[in-house]
């Protein structure tokens, strides 16, 4: 009589290939995993907008890019006092600069807030961390510089505000920036985030970083370790004040000093820096308003004024 055929199965493999297939399929579920978390991340941002409040007098305004409508608030000023764009930070909209709008209009500065493209009601099919988003700014900039053509035209930039800002080809920069909280290269940025997230397990940042950082090429044709606002800023001929949180772990305190450091190099001489004390990545304007508004809006009105120099 003729034995009967016996299929293997998993259990009866030997005990280094049972150990392989359970390291595979771990592999494959991390991979799957990172795949899934880099395409939450780089979804648009839709929440719902109300209408501008009354108080800071503004109008929508949309703006025309290669890429779709930018669109946001724009109130004008007092003659002689300077525009500034504002600039949001990740997974936010125009909103989160409001309170910064209504202090500086209230200081007679014109202000401008978009939303980034994909964010809010601006157009866009998926977030870039910067490239796509600089085109967006530098249609709002080059918008904002032609509606204030004898105004001086500054920038606060907020986290990816202001990587979006340093990596895009503007038509004519600012005369005054200001950087809060912005990451000096995409690695960096995607390495904190992602040791914070892990906390006790940060050491396996070391495989989820590289596993995120690849996807960029697919989905968004982008080298993420060109993706470098450090290396632009390093040549930037414009007064810039860089700011931080001294608990921020997303762009911790050497990182901001990092970018104050380039933009000092770039002029020869030293840029302001104020690491806020005790403050983590959060809106530094809310975290200390006062003095936020004393050193920032200080330096914006130095070099905005019309009495300090004419464009």
């Amino acid at each position: 009589m003729t034995e009967p055929a016996i299929t293997p199965s998993i259990f009866s493999l030997h005990p280094l290939a049972w150990a392989a297939a359970v390291l595979a399929a771990l592999l494959l579920a991390v991979l799957v995993l990172a795949w899934l978390l880099a395409g939450w991340l780089s979804k648009p941002y839709r929440p719902a907008m109300g209408a501008a409040p009354q108080e800071l007098g503004a109008t929508a305004v949309e703006i025309a890019t290669s890429q779709g409508m930018v669109r946001g608030w724009y109130a004008p000023g007092t003659p002689g006092q300077g525009a500034v764009l504002l600039l949001h930070g990740v997974r936010a909209d125009r909103r989160a600069m409001l309170p910064r709008a209504l202090a500086l209009h209230a200081r007679g500065h014109a202000v401008l807030l978009i939303d980034l493209p994909a964010h809010g009601q601006s157009d866009g099919e998926m977030l870039s961390f910067g490239p796509r988003e600089g085109l967006g700014v530098a249609r709002a900039l080059a918008w904002l510089q032609a509606q204030q053509p004898s105004e001086k035209v500054g920038v606060i930039a907020a986290s990816l505000g202001g990587a979006a800002l340093l990596v895009a080809d503007l038509l004519q920069p600012p005369d005054a920036l200001v950087l809060e909280a912005v990451f000096p290269s995409m690695e960096a940025a995607v390495d904190n985030r992602v040791r914070a997230v892990l906390g006790p397990l940060a050491p396996l940042a070391r495989i989820a970083t590289p596993l995120l950082l690849w996807q960029m090429p697919l989905r968004l044709g982008l080298d993420p370790y060109q993706l470098r606002p450090m290396d632009r800023l390093a040549a930037w001929n414009r007064p810039v004040m860089v700011l931080g949180g001294t608990e921020d772990r997303y762009t911790p305190p050497a990182e901001t000093r990092q970018m104050a450091d380039a933009a000092s190099q770039a002029q020869q001489s030293a840029q302001p820096l104020w690491l806020v004390p005790g403050a983590a990545h959060v809106d530094l304007h809310q975290f200390a308003p006062q003095a936020y508004e004393a050193q920032v809006f200080g330096f914006l009105s130095a070099h905005l004024q019309a009495n300090v120099q004419l464009r």
